[in-house]
């Protein structure tokens, strides 16, 4: 990369500030022309098209896997999606296969026959690394997906609360701090006081089903709709879907570094929460991020969050829990944020009557 002036070699690392990319991120935070020209325009992108996402990349790169196959033109585009460290399954005698198959039908005019092949190919997961098999699918999100709603149950025992079929009748809400104590009884905004294991006590809250009676596939995008307000004039949310075991453990998956990863995350600025209608789907809101939307203390909003796709069969015996927290969770490592200064107040998600907080999971019935 060359600079403007000189032609000079510039440095590319985010945090350096040779460069002006972190300066630019910082006076352009929200959508708008300087944006405009540093994105696909799906609507012309009509050559074939293979996109090779990652269950285990949620954090970086997954959402632009899927949302490039769903929304680009090409009428000869493929989607595959596997599960583990950010390059070995490029390597892999089954990766390597695919890839070269689709490059030799379109860079040599081969007929590999991939291209006679559904579309979407998945890795299916089924808990643990290595647990899982490869299955292909005509369309994406898969069509015969039944949308089902979790609401979230307020218990009057225990840290963790419940995560079920059926909506709270009575209104009720369920607060927790912002920030949070550390050891020394100091409040802390620190991200580092998430990451680093025993720096602070459990933040947020957390719901989760009860053992399930048989196995249960959720392969799709994930929504989680909650009400909250906060006593600050902004709130993060950041959620986190788990698998835990009949033992209590959760039953983590490989993420791109090698390091271990729940099944699913996804984050939501509450000021951001206006939403494109044109681009809106069921299964996945699209926050348009054109202005701020502050809060006032205690004012109630409603939150669309997206969390990212996902695939995870939970095993009979099984539960799935949900993290709702005003920061990074568990399995965040390395893509970490740093909180904003607002994070010191106290927030609150409500549940139950006419404002009824659920997750929407796309369960894939048995075939």
């Amino acid at each position: 990369m060359f600079s403007q002036a000189g032609r000079r070699p510039q440095a590319t690392a985010t945090d350096a500030f040779s460069t002006p990319w972190l300066w630019e991120y910082m006076h352009h935070n929200l959508d708008g022309e300087w944006w405009r020209g540093r994105r696909p325009a799906w609507e012309n992108i009509d050559i074939p098209l293979y996109s090779a996402g990652n269950w285990s990349g949620m954090g970086l790169h997954l959402r632009g896997n899927t949302e490039g196959f769903l929304r680009a033109a090409s009428t000869r585009k493929k989607l595959r999606v596997h599960a583990g460290t950010h390059y070995h399954p490029f390597y892999s005698a089954e990766g390597r296969s695919d890839q070269l198959r689709f490059f030799d039908r379109w860079l040599k005019d081969e007929d590999t026959g991939i291209m006679d092949e559904p579309p979407v190919k998945l890795l299916v997961r089924k808990g643990g690394h290595g647990n899982y098999r490869w299955r292909f699918e005509n369309e994406w999100p898969i069509a015969r997906t039944q949308w089902t709603k979790l609401y979230l149950q307020p218990q009057s025992r225990g840290d963790i609360h419940g995560l079920g079929a059926d909506a709270p009748k009575k209104a009720g809400s369920l607060s927790y701090s912002a920030s949070g104590m550390s050891k020394a009884g100091v409040a802390s905004a620190s991200w580092s006081s998430t990451v680093l294991p025993g720096a602070l006590p459990q933040l947020g809250v957390s719901f989760q089903t009860a053992p399930l009676k048989m196995d249960l596939e959720v392969t799709g995008p994930v929504v989680l709709v909650l009400w909250v307000w906060s006593t600050t004039e902004d709130m993060d949310v950041f959620a986190t879907l788990r698998n835990i075991g009949p033992d209590g453990d959760d039953v983590f998956e490989v993420g791109q570094q090698g390091q271990p990863v729940p099944v699913a995350k996804g984050w939501l600025r509450a000021s951001h929460r206006e939403t494109d209608p044109e681009l809106d789907l069921p299964f996945r809101p699209y926050h348009a991020h054109l202005r701020r939307q502050w809060l006032k203390p205690r004012e109630t909003v409603r939150l669309e969050i997206e969390i990212w796709p996902t695939c995870m069969v939970f095993a009979k015996g099984h539960r799935i829990r949900l993290d709702v927290q005003p920061r990074d969770g568990v399995g965040s490592l390395p893509y970490t944020h740093y909180s904003a200064d607002y994070n010191t107040g106290a927030n609150a998600v409500f549940t139950g009557g006419d404002r009824a907080s659920y997750l929407l999971l796309p369960v894939v019935p048995a075939a």
